[in-house]
């Protein structure tokens, strides 16, 4: 068993979002992605996975395929990997979220940035 104090992965960066890796195996990668309000996560895809998505706190829009949808705390979502997908902080608070890919289609995708 591996244990992870989550809050201590919430690190936020005026400068630009951060990508905190939970956990990463062969098969699947678990991570947080910090925003500051404002900030934004470039539109990309995600090819042969799953992407499931908690908000852990905060607000957003995401855009998948163009289409836009409020989130915010509490909110979980689930994407397939091919669809177009990109984030905004559009609150006036840092937003957390919880990300689960249920394959790593490149082993850039397990960088912490």
């Amino acid at each position: 068993m591996e244990k992870i104090a989550l809050k201590e992965r919430i690190e936020y960066s005026n400068e630009k979002f951060t990508k905190r890796i939970l956990f990463k195996d062969q098969q699947s990668l678990i991570f947080v992605l910090n925003f500051m309000p404002g900030q934004q996560l470039p539109a990309h895809r995600h090819p042969g996975a799953i992407v499931y998505l908690t908000v852990l706190q905060g607000e957003g829009v995401i855009t998948t395929d163009g289409q836009d949808t409020a989130v915010s705390e509490g909110d979980v979502v689930r994407c397939e990997g091919d669809e177009v997908f990109s984030f905004s902080c559009t609150g006036t608070e840092p937003t957390s979220l919880y990300v689960l890919l249920s394959s790593i289609p490149d082993e850039r995708y397990a960088q912490e940035v």
